[in-house]
């Protein structure tokens, strides 16, 4: 996978500002209010700010959360995990392998197989829907 480093300014310009917030601040969006996470098309979830793989349709699942959950990453190594000790919490932090976006958290109460949830921001990810043949 390529490095994508831009700088804060290049960022806020190819960024609108909540995507910016985000993807480069480690904002969260409001539960429920993106619209993947009611997205049940196949395809490819990539990420908002440099378009690397992130995830599968077939690796999605209602987690009832509010946000896209995914039970794993289309590629392991396009997800890097991170210790985040923000607000209080001991949380794992997924962010971009590329471009080191975050995308959301990774918890312990997922599905099978893997038992874990990716609760990734809607306003993090881009859908590339599978072209129908």
């Amino acid at each position: 996978m390529q490095r994508v480093d831009k700088s804060n300014a290049e960022w806020r310009a190819e960024l609108d500002p909540e995507r910016y917030a985000v993807l480069r601040e480690a904002a969260t969006e409001a539960p429920f209010s993106g619209a993947l996470s009611r997205n049940h098309a196949d395809g490819s979830y990539v990420c908002g700010a440099c378009g690397a793989a992130l995830f599968s349709s077939t690796a999605k699942f209602e987690s009832g959360s509010g946000w896209p959950s995914f039970f794993e990453p289309a590629d392991a190594a396009h997800v890097e995990l991170v210790e985040d000790r923000s607000h209080g919490m001991i949380r794992t932090e997924a962010v971009c392998a590329a471009c080191k976006s975050h995308l959301g958290h990774v918890f312990e109460d997922g599905p099978a197989p893997t038992g874990q949830r990716y609760c990734i921001n809607s306003l993090a990810l881009d859908f590339v829907a599978t072209p129908k043949t």
